[in-house]
């Protein structure tokens, strides 16, 4: 039996056809329709009915999107907004005749790299840090089961006001809606705003990493408050839900001098005579998205036999 993973972002659908050992047959990609739901469902459609003519079967589906998915299957995507409100899963289930299984992108990473970098432990957090800070924590090879959906979007943690004091730095609302969230300062888009901070100049993270590889003071100084900042939102994460492992993927996770000093980062905010969990990249990279809705879709189908 083949399963299918597809990984819906904003501008891109891929799709991708897996054996049951999760090794891939194939994929593709295609744009997005983000405004008339009919449409979109369309697609997702043809695109499974593609996937079953080239395997010759009828394949378990997995389905990553950005945006908040409750327990009941309703969609909350500023992505893709045509979603937003809809029951994706269940209207697809009446036009397929078959299961289907969807979470957020950034927790299918996460199940993913559970079952990849971090596969040797236990409880594994993958956290993206991209265009934006949000993952998920996943216990034993499966996603923790959650009914609200919220949980792994730890880049909604408010800036710590002893840090905001500390580097002075202003406070800005998040796209989210709320004010202050940790990653307008940690996520890709941040280091911009950390760079105009410290030195006035605008600066994007590939030619941070690149200035930090020279070993530029100004690139230094945004790194000293990044770290900071990363530290202490991640020693929020292991306060709350201990995991052996922190799976890192997006831009920054190509950082060297970010993973690197990362785990000290963390302990100098935690409790004395407690550590670091340990910090791993992730092992799939872009893929890892619509490899981890392909597990979640063959996880899914096995619940159910």
């Amino acid at each position: 039996m083949a399963v299918y993973g597809l990984d819906i972002g904003g501008t891109k659908i891929e799709t991708a056809i897996f054996d049951n050992e999760l090794n891939l047959i194939k994929s593709w990609r295609i744009s997005t329709p983000t405004t008339d739901y009919q449409v979109f469902l369309s697609t997702l459609c043809d695109l499974i009915n593609q996937a079953d003519e080239f395997s010759q079967t009828q394949g378990h589906i997995g389905i990553g999107m950005p945006g908040l998915i409750n327990n009941n299957g309703q969609v909350l995507s500023a992505n893709v907004p045509c979603a937003t409100g809809r029951f994706i899963a269940q209207d697809l289930e009446k036009l397929l005749n078959r299961s289907i299984a969807i979470k957020n992108d950034t927790r299918c990473f996460a199940l993913s790299e559970a079952n990849g970098a971090g596969v040797q432990y236990s409880r594994v957090f993958g956290a993206i840090i991209g265009t934006g800070a949000a993952g998920g924590l996943c216990i034993d090879g499966k996603l923790e089961k959650t009914s609200l959906g919220m949980a792994g979007e730890y880049g909604h943690i408010p800036l710590p006001a002893h840090l905001q004091i500390k580097y002075d730095l202003p406070i800005t609302q998040c796209g989210c809606g709320l004010t202050g969230c940790v990653e307008s300062y940690i996520a890709g888009p941040g280091i911009k705003r950390l760079y105009q901070h410290f030195t006035h100049k605008s600066l994007d993270a590939k030619q941070w990493s690149c200035d930090l590889a020279n070993n530029d003071e100004a690139a230094i100084k945004v790194l000293a408050c990044y770290l900071d900042l990363l530290g202490n939102t991640f020693a929020s994460l292991v306060k709350l839900t201990e995991p052996d492992a922190i799976v890192i993927g997006g831009g920054i996770s190509l950082v060297d001098a970010v993973i690197d000093n990362l785990p000290d980062a963390i302990n100098s905010h935690l409790f004395k005579g407690f550590h670091a969990p340990v910090i791993l990249r992730a092992k799939y990279g872009d893929s890892s998205g619509v490899r981890g809705a392909a597990i979640l879709g063959l996880q899914a189908s096995s619940e159910l036999e």
